[in-house]
């Protein structure tokens, strides 16, 4: 019977007055504009409840009497007019599809819990990427999946043990429109899958000014197996994520073509999104007739790659026997050899042995611009990679870093944002100055700022407790329990902890001493409430353990009312757990968290975090911003220095935070609370927006990737074509020169001052290439203890004699600049920066 139905969608009609209220409704831009979010909610806050902010659904689900109500209601009209000018004024990039230079690909993007196509914090930071480029009027695209159930829903049952429920998302519910080609075609891609294509249909979300391309593989073209692929986020198995991440790179790649968009610069947002590299290859290849080699030419080094993961084990690699079949067709179309591609995704030094291929290691060689997301990461990113360039030091790894950011309009609650608006500067969401922020902070009188933030803090107790009420009561197991009224205390310290939860996050660690804990929470003198949420990943059973302690030991103990797990973690959880907490606390095994933005939210609406000094806090705190647990990585035992840490984290909060928490001064006012509040504020606007983020990847990679495309793209790609007949020179070439050890005029055993100069000489061969092709440089820095140089600077030498057969005598006058202990050598390299970040990259050593 069900083949006998015709299916159609009857949508109320809008009403002239109210027509920009329909397109608004097709735009993210409401999300992160309250004026905008308040034209929906005020129509039916019920209604506006229950379909979660999904504005397709609400405008659906309204009776058509009400919008004509509406439209003759004078003061929403105006009010929908003040709105209108305000998204004309921000939304007015008339930038073409085709203009779009910068394509950037997500396996997930998290830009409101409505739209679930994320899991967590990777496709937060994705959506919050989209919203600050479209503030900065970047012209990017962004490129991800349609998922019909997208991520699981979490459910705890009565032990406590965490369920998974994939509803369907509602497609013809959501935001999105078909996207189109030139001449106004619905757009339709295939991917070649082993010995078959899949199709996709390709649909666009409006971000602001920023497109999103979401392919979905749910349609009538494919077989069951094949409309799977884009249903479950991380989903199924290996085989099934080979074929999502062919579907993101190459799909997404060529559904941007078909739009009319051929982006100079493709951004891949983790190695998920690697193979897009083939499918550029092969348009430059087809399309313009460029060799193989001269395509990968521009390629990578228009390419940008992000790693968020600093643990080996999160770096995911497919076995060759297992990814060939896949690639064989994609690289047969390109010109590359596919036994030379699959050895793309392996080190050097590893080659002969490993049978798999790494998506992170074939991001980083095929991006000329690659980057870590916090200071910290960057240094361990440098040391896990360091094998991709042998021979080079550390400190010239070229992975750089770019601290990840948040965008501000969207987590800062409207009572906060009410009072900035008033008391700081015009731009405050635009990143300004540390300074500045602090300066005008201090205009905002405390008692403004405590109160706006305990009526956040209230709004917090209201929703944990309207969330308990919906879940399967799991942490009021008692029939007196059932009643969520005495569940949280409005007017407490309140700390939340809320991510995933996997073991290194240690979300337990509180734990590892539960009667400091139960002292603390029965302590009704300086009380203190414990928020958690967060999800454990399907597969992940020692995640799911922790989750089911916290709740166990909470009814176990009678203390349900003071520690709560909520469940269903997701960004509207996020944004209220971050807006009304007093205290974020974070607690990972240094160096593991790669960044962790949710800190950053906390902080920007004045939380206060309380975190073992990794990823991004690494380098944001400072005293009187929050609080660093101490920690000790010279533990060689995990289980020593989690119990170190935990007895530092109670120290803290028995000593530190709890007291001033409930210190007051006379007008009652917690004031140095106050103040740390007001330094966390100005320290999360100033340096951690996702707007500064934003403008460190177009200043430091979009920009010159720009350049690198159009420089080598120019005149059929003549500078491309070069580049390879130097780097088939240095190839054959580098193996074969030499370099005799530094002699050294004087003696360096005696004393030597700063102003001090020496020569130094040296012998190279250079087999067939010229002086005017190398570097030779002398490299020297502070040691170590072991001898080893640590903070290097190179010398570029000069030729003072040619022997003849590629012979020559290289000389440098040395001078001392600064005291200290210091190791010299010689090396060689190409000249200039061309080939500073390829992989393996060229250099020679005295052997």
């Amino acid at each position: 019977m069900n083949n006998t139905i015709k299916l159609f969608n009857v949508a109320p009609s809008v009403p002239a007055e109210l027509r920009f209220l329909e397109e608004l409704s097709y735009n993210m831009w409401w999300c992160y504009h309250p004026e905008a979010q308040e034209l929906f909610e005020r129509i039916d806050p019920r209604l506006w409840q229950e379909v979660e902010g999904n504005t397709r659904l609400f405008m659906s689900s309204l009776p058509q009497g009400k919008l004509e109500e509406l439209a003759k209601d004078p003061l929403y009209v105006r009010e929908l007019n003040n709105v209108e000018t305000a998204f004309r004024r921000d939304v007015n990039d008339s930038t073409d599809i085709s203009d779009r230079k910068v394509a950037y690909f997500s396996m997930e993007f998290g830009i409101h819990e409505s739209v679930r196509i994320f899991s967590g914090g990777l496709g937060v930071l994705a959506g919050d990427h989209l919203k600050a480029a479209s503030d900065l009027h970047l012209p990017l695209v962004g490129v991800g999946l349609l998922y019909h159930q997208g991520y699981f829903r979490q459910v705890l049952d009565s032990n406590g043990w965490q369920q998974e429920r994939y509803p369907e998302n509602e497609i013809h519910n959501m935001p999105i429109t078909r996207a189109r080609d030139v001449n106004g075609n619905e757009v339709t891609v295939t991917v070649p899958l082993i010995d078959r294509e899949v199709s996709a249909a390709v649909w666009q979300l409006k971000v602001g000014n920023v497109p999103l391309v979401l392919l979905d593989t749910e349609i009538p073209q494919n077989p069951p197996e094949l409309r799977s692929l884009t249903w479950r986020l991380y989903g199924g198995d290996t085989r099934n994520r080979i074929q999502q991440e062919l579907l993101l790179g190459v799909g997404g790649y060529k559904a941007l073509v078909a739009m009319g968009c051929t982006p100079e610069v493709c951004h891949m947002n983790e190695g998920h999104a690697a193979f897009l590299s083939l499918a550029r290859i092969e348009h430059l290849v087809k399309t313009f007739n460029y060799a193989p080699d001269t395509a990968l030419e521009v390629v990578w080094r228009s390419n940008v790659f992000t790693t968020h993961t600093p643990v080996p084990a999160g770096n995911e690699a497919f076995d060759f026997d297992l990814v060939r079949p896949f690639v064989a067709p994609l690289c047969a179309a390109a010109g590359v050899d596919v036994e030379r591609m699959l050895k793309w995704g392996v080190p050097i030094g590893e080659r002969n042995s490993s049978t798999q291929m790494s998506m992170t290691v074939l991001g980083l060689r095929l991006a000329n611009f690659s980057n870590g997301v916090s200071k910290l990461h960057g240094e361990v990113a440098r040391q896990m990679w360091k094998n991709l360039w042998p021979g080079r030091a550390l400190d010239e790894i070229p992975v750089k870093h770019i601290t990840n950011g948040v965008h501000p309009a969207s987590w800062i609650s409207t009572r906060k944002r009410t009072l900035f608006d008033h008391y700081l500067p015009g731009n405050y969401l635009l990143s300004p100055s540390y300074e500045k922020l602090r300066q005008r902070l201090d205009q905002i009188p405390d008692y403004e700022l405590w109160t706006a933030h305990e009526l956040c803090r209230q709004s917090l107790v209201r929703y944990a407790r309207l969330r308990l009420q919906k879940s399967l009561k799991c942490v009021v197991s008692n029939p007196d329990e059932n009643s969520t009224a005495a569940v949280l205390d409005p007017h407490i310290l309140t700390i939340g902890f809320a991510r995933r939860f996997a073991t290194y996050k240690r979300g337990t660690l509180l734990l590892r001493y539960r009667d400091r804990l139960l002292r603390l929470l029965r302590n009704n003198t300086t009380p203190v409430q414990f928020i958690f949420a967060g999800k454990a990943h399907p597969a992940d059973d020692n995640g799911k353990r922790l989750i089911q302690e916290l709740v166990q030991f909470a009814r176990q103990n009678g203390i349900s009312h003071r520690l709560v797990f909520l469940e269903d973690y997701d960004i509207g959880m996020a944004r209220k757990l971050v807006q009304g907490v007093d205290v974020w606390l974070n607690n990972p095994r240094r160096p593991q968290e790669a960044s962790g933005t949710s800190g950053m939210k906390a902080a920007i609406n004045g939380s206060l975090n309380l975190s073992i000094l990794d990823g991004w806090w690494d380098e944001a705190y400072a005293p009187g911003n929050g609080w660093a647990i101490p920690g000790n990585e010279n533990y060689q035992n995990p289980e020593d220095c989690d119990n170190f840490e935990a007895q530092e984290l109670f120290n803290l909060l028995e000593n530190e935070v709890i007291p001033l928490f409930y210190e007051r001064s006379n007008n009652d006012l917690p004031t140095r609370w106050i103040r740390m509040m007001k330094n966390s504020i100005a320290m999360g606007l100033g340096m951690f927006s996702s707007l500064r983020m934003v403008e460190e990847y177009r200043d430091m990679f979009y920009t010159p990737a720009m350049l690198n495309y159009e420089k080598l793209s120019a005149d059929h790609a003549a500078s491309a074509a070069a580049l390879v007949e130097q780097k088939h020179r240095l190839q054959e070439n580098f193996p074969k020169m030499s370099i005799e050890p530094p002699i050294i005029e004087g003696d360096l055993q005696s004393d030597i001052h700063v102003g001090d100069s020496f020569k130094v000489q040296l012998k190279v061969y250079l087999a067939d290439l010229k002086p005017e092709e190398v570097a030779v440089q002398i490299y020297t820095g502070n040691v170590n203890v072991h001898n080893e140089i640590i903070t290097s600077c190179s010398h570029n030498m000069t030729v003072s004699k040619d022997l003849g057969n590629g012979n020559y005598i290289y000389e440098l006058c040395v001078t001392c600049k600064s005291s200290g202990r210091f190791g010299l050598t010689a090396r060689i390299t190409p000249i200039g920066d061309s080939w500073q970040n390829s992989v393996p990259g060229f250099i020679c050593w005295p052997k």
